[in-house]
């Protein structure tokens, strides 16, 4: 049994911290809230959430809402401009239903079980000192945090981050009297080119169902004015503004005027995609593993963040359990490669859509608004990014994947 401190009590270290308490761990956890502070806050995600992330919560029986909270189905993508004028759409079925938990149920509920299983909670704001102390005292400290000093910690790997800056502004909001998109319940990505998008999907919150949506504005464009908002329902009249002015065929959908579920539920912010270096070291010498986000952050706009939070945490949940040993630099290194195995895939589908398209991912796009077969499989690519490899992500492979269907037609 080893002991294992891990600082950050969200998706990915509550995750990982239950699961190895159930593997026979000691386990300490450090958070800088309590969870009552959590569910009186302000929401602090999207937190979209797909098939194979679900089912890792599901193995450890903490899909608590799977079968209460509002689920959907497909997955759709429009461009258009602000008069309407669609360029571009398609949709098509997810083979799993997606969700989207509000993190102020989510977290609480999770702490509440990790202090169950005889986890060791700790309320504090942590810093350096105490890093120190949890790994003189721990078998393996990891990072599930990535701001602050503690943020700074890891060092940006350059050639896994392309950018330096944000590539979007971002805000969030919970309302109601959005009524559900025609049809079946989706992710909806909606583009206004060279001005930014609107991505909405159902979730649940703290008063019930719900729908949350997230604007994407081009930093510097007509999207991009949020310096000086100041309050809640300030924020909900510049994005019922905006849908109007920028997606008028999503504000179709307003019933009226928007309504805040709460007037905890909004949040803006803006994002550097970036990749880490794994292993950090504390001035003492001693190691620190870093976990998701902290290592490596994408964009919100393919909804990939909380999905990845788990899938990490499986990959190192995994790791841990299997290992005899101690957690050294090269077991951290190794164990991270695994995850990026995977995660690199997530890196380029998210950074691919925040960039101009490139002409062959237009044209699988294109195609797939004729192509049903084609469609199911960029709406699953929510779940799976890695899914759509190579022929998503290289010119030479989409046009032998194109040519192929084209054929087989």
């Amino acid at each position: 049994m080893a002991k294992i401190a891990i600082v950050g009590a969200g998706q990915a270290g509550l995750h990982l911290g239950i699961g190895l308490l159930a593997g026979g761990h000691q386990v300490t956890m450090v958070s800088n809230r309590t969870g009552a502070e959590i569910a009186a806050g302000f929401v602090t995600s999207s937190q979209s959430m797909y098939g194979m992330a679900l089912g890792f919560e599901r193995e450890l029986g903490i899909d608590y809402w799977q079968d209460g909270a509002p689920q959907y189905r497909a997955a759709q993508m429009r461009a258009a401009d602000s008069e309407g004028h669609v360029g571009l759409f398609w949709q098509g079925d997810m083979e799993e239903p997606g969700q989207s938990i509000d993190q102020r149920i989510k977290m609480p509920r999770w702490m509440d079980r990790f202090e169950e299983l005889g986890g060791d909670l700790i309320i504090a704001d942590a810093d350096m000192a105490m890093l120190e102390r949890l790994a003189a005292s721990h078998d393996l400290l990891i990072v599930a945090s990535g701001k602050g000093e503690i943020g700074r910690l890891f060092e940006r790997n350059p050639a896994r981050s392309p950018f330096t800056q944000p590539q979007r502004v971002l805000a969030l909001t919970y309302v109601h009297r959005f009524s559900p998109r025609p049809g079946k319940p989706a992710i909806c990505i909606n583009i206004n080119p060279g001005i930014g998008e609107f991505v909405s999907f159902p979730g649940l919150t703290l008063d019930g169902p719900c729908e949350i949506f997230t604007i994407e504005a081009i930093p510097g464009g007509p999207m991009d004015c949020w310096d000086e908002v100041r309050t809640a329902q300030d924020h909900l009249a510049v994005s019922e503004r905006l849908l109007r002015d920028f997606f008028p065929i999503e504000a179709e959908r307003i019933e009226g005027h928007l309504e805040l579920t709460d007037d905890k539920a909004v949040l803006r912010g803006r994002i550097t995609p970036t990749t880490r270096h794994p292993v950090a070291t504390l001035p003492s010498g001693a190691l620190a593993f870093g976990i998701a986000d902290a290592v490596c952050v994408n964009d919100p706009i393919t909804g990939q963040g909380s999905n990845n939070a788990a899938k990490c945490a499986k990959v190192y949940l995994d790791a841990i359990l299997a290992h005899d040993g101690p957690f050294d630099a090269q077991w951290m290194n190794a164990t991270f490669e695994t995850y990026w195995d995977y995660a690199r895939y997530v890196v380029d589908y998210t950074n691919m859509t925040l960039t101009p398209p490139p002409p062959h991912m237009m044209q699988i796009l294109k195609a797939a608004e004729t192509d049903p077969t084609l469609a199911r499989l960029m709406a699953n690519s929510f779940n799976d990014p890695k899914a759509i490899a190579p022929w998503y992500y290289d010119p030479v492979e989409a046009d032998r994947f194109l040519s192929e269907r084209t054929q087989a037609a």
